[in-house]
């Protein structure tokens, strides 16, 4: 039963065509099919294929609840398709008013981004420990003391704007010394500043696009639980945004994406000829890049890892739905405030 919120299908290469085969995804290769999948194994599939699916398979996965992504092959996000949304109509009202009112937005915007800050910092004392001997400790060092007092800082933060700009502040220590996580092939993988749109380098292009895979796994986790994504508590809303997923991503992206792509990079998982480089600089994963990602990807998400809260070892792929139920309960004041994922 929880295996199966792992369930996605990822449709890597760029050729193929999805369709409706009786109860099955098919994927087409110039009419031909050269796989299907049962549909009653998925949760989710997500296509960077540039040929697309069928309206039948799109409407038949719709009606069962299937989430259906589009990328295009370089990894930027295209489209959903969803059905009906059947949301518990109270619990949404609740999050429409109380994301509408800054003082109560407060104290779960403080503990998204407490839990960013936190998990963040972590993420640098484990490289300090574990590789103290070939990283700048002094630099990590004082980036954690910083991080430490922006810690101290949000706890006591009673203001919206306030709480992102010492999250902008922590963000900017964290990512001055990330260059030092990466301890092998430092001529072809190097973090000199985020580049987004498009990214510029090997690291961005992994990071811009696990980014936006992990921000599809909150909203789907949260409109699991009859929550709204679009409507959030530390993201402005803007049209087509999903503020909501974007929130909850804060606290895990640093364990789940940016954890990853290092590791990537450092157990040799890609290289330089995982990507394609454009003439005017962009960068992107190829299409042999990108299945050995997402088979490294599917894999660490079948792993275990203790949650601070639950205190039990769960799949890292169920975390997001556990902290959107989390969530969920927090609002109706059924526990104690918003409890955040604190990785250790």
């Amino acid at each position: 039963m929880m295996k199966k919120l792992l369930n996605t299908l990822y449709v890597l290469s760029e050729d193929l065509y999805l369709a409706l085969d009786n109860e099955n995804v098919a994927a087409k290769r110039e009419g031909e099919i050269v796989g299907r999948v049962p549909l009653h194994t998925l949760t989710a599939i997500i296509s960077f294929s540039y040929l697309g699916a069928s309206p039948a398979l799109m409407g038949e996965c719709a009606e069962r609840g299937i989430a259906l992504s589009f990328f295009n092959p370089r990894g930027k996000f295209l489209a959903d398709v969803h059905g009906e949304r059947y949301g518990n109509v109270s619990l949404r009202r609740l999050q429409h008013k109380m994301t509408s009112d800054r003082e109560k937005s407060v104290p779960i915007a403080r503990n998204f981004i407490l839990g960013k800050v936190y998990n963040s910092k972590w993420v640098l004392e484990r490289a300090r420990r574990d590789h103290g001997l070939r990283i700048d400790c002094d630099s990590v060092e004082l980036a954690c003391s910083k991080m430490a007092n922006s810690l101290e800082r949000i706890r006591v933060c009673e203001d919206l704007d306030s709480l992102r700009g010492i999250e902008g502040d922590a963000a900017a220590e964290y990512f001055s010394v990330f260059d030092e996580l990466i301890l092998r092939n430092k001529e072809a993988f190097f973090y000199r500043g985020r580049s987004r749109r498009p990214p510029c380098d090997r690291v961005n292009a992994m990071l811009s696009l696990f980014y936006s895979v992990l921000a599809r796994d909150c909203s789907y986790a949260l409109e699991g639980v009859g929550l709204d994504p679009y409507f959030g508590f530390l993201h402005v809303d803007r049209p087509g945004r999903r503020s909501l997923a974007l929130d909850l991503m804060e606290e895990v992206r640093p364990v789940f994406v940016d954890r990853f792509v290092i590791t990537a990079i450092n157990n040799q998982i890609v290289s330089e000829h995982s990507f394609e480089e454009l003439p005017t600089g962009e960068t992107y994963l190829s299409e042999k890049g990108r299945r050995a990602l997402f088979d490294s990807w599917q894999e660490r998400k079948r792993s275990m890892i203790a949650h601070p809260f639950l205190k039990e070892k769960i799949p890292r792929g169920l975390v997001p739905h556990i902290q959107a139920q989390l969530l969920a309960k927090a609002m109706r004041g059924e526990i104690d405030g918003y409890p955040p994922f604190l990785w250790k």
